[in-house]
């Protein structure tokens, strides 16, 4: 028997925009528990956007995550000994998730330039549909829409 799942844990938005979105964001950000070089990382990524773009960082920064945000994603499914990929919706909270690791994972690959500036780099691609994100959740419909027919096993549990 599953026991129950642990409730969602309310985090407080960011101190500079006020915003959850860059809140959480910049939690994934975090590695060894460095909240500060974070917070550090994610505003001078910020800084480099503004001077950029000359737009609103925090609105091209939702624009790059929402651009990045995929809407179907495959999930293993085990039926009478075959296993097949099948197609299901992404929730919204998972969406926000896969679209932040992306572009943090695309940024962290990238090799040079510090990582505000591989950061900023990133955001503002994906913000304009290009870039490794992108790419990433493009991937992700072509494999939802190849096993389509696949679909009819997602229904119901």
């Amino acid at each position: 028997m599953r026991r129950r799942r642990p409730e969602k844990r309310t985090i407080n938005p960011d101190p500079k925009f006020n915003d959850l979105q860059v809140s959480k964001f910049m939690n994934y950000l975090l590695t060894d528990g460095k909240k500060g070089i974070a917070e550090k990382i994610l505003y001078s990524a910020f800084d480099i956007i503004s001077d950029k773009s000359k737009k609103d960082p925090v609105e091209v920064f939702k624009k790059a995550l929402s651009n990045a945000s995929p809407h179907v994603e495959v999930k293993s499914k085990r039926i009478g000994g075959a296993t097949y990929q099948v197609p299901i919706e992404v929730p919204s909270r998972r969406q926000f998730y896969l679209a932040s690791h992306w572009i943090i994972d695309s940024a962290q690959n990238k090799s040079g330039s510090s990582m505000s500036v591989r950061l900023a780099n990133e955001i503002l691609s994906a913000s304009n549909n290009e870039g490794n994100a992108i790419k990433k959740k493009e991937d992700t419909h072509r494999m939802a829409e190849a096993n389509k027919a696949f679909a009819h096993f997602g229904r119901g549990r």
